[in-house]
């Protein structure tokens, strides 16, 4: 069983953090861009899940009036496949809705389909395309959208209770 605890990400955290970015990402960002969203408390939310090892998994979600928009999530690759970035998407989205959020989005890269893939369980869809969007490959994005969030909360509980029952 994976000894876990989710939290609000602190700058304590960024050595971690950003070595997480740096081996999950091609265009990773700079510890002054995770600083820029901790400093910003009036719409930048970001968590980090840890482990007795340590940070072991990153997101981040900025909630611009009633919308939640997801824009960072990274595991550590030796934590992958371990339904840590579902109990981070459900932590963020249960945070979203406590604040006020009634729907989601995120930008995922076409060709990143077992994310796109995570994304369908909570309810995500794929709406369009936002082309060239990754300036390091020129590679498109699927836009996602969860428009009832409200309505799906139960739903996505229930199943990140599934998820920690089995782990």
């Amino acid at each position: 069983m994976l000894d876990l605890e989710i939290d609000k990400m602190r700058f304590s955290d960024l050595d971690e953090v950003l070595e997480i970015e740096k081996e999950s990402f091609s265009m990773p960002w700079s510890r002054g861009m995770f600083e820029r969203e901790l400093e910003n408390k009036e719409y930048s939310y970001f968590l980090v899940a840890r482990s007795g090892d340590g940070v072991v998994g990153y997101l981040g979600f900025w909630l611009v009036m009633d919308e939640a928009h997801i824009v960072n999530v990274a595991i550590r690759s030796d934590y992958r496949r371990k339904h840590i970035a579902s109990i981070l998407i459900a932590y963020a989205l249960n945070l979203a809705d406590k604040l006020g959020a009634e729907r989601a989005t995120l930008e995922v890269r076409v060709t990143n389909i077992p994310a796109q893939n995570l994304y369908k369980k909570f309810g995500f869809q794929m709406i369009a395309i936002r082309e060239n969007f990754y300036s390091d490959t020129g590679e498109d994005a699927y836009i996602m959208w969860l428009y009832d969030l409200k309505d799906k909360i139960g739903e996505i509980r229930a199943y990140v209770g599934r998820l920690i029952a089995k782990s």
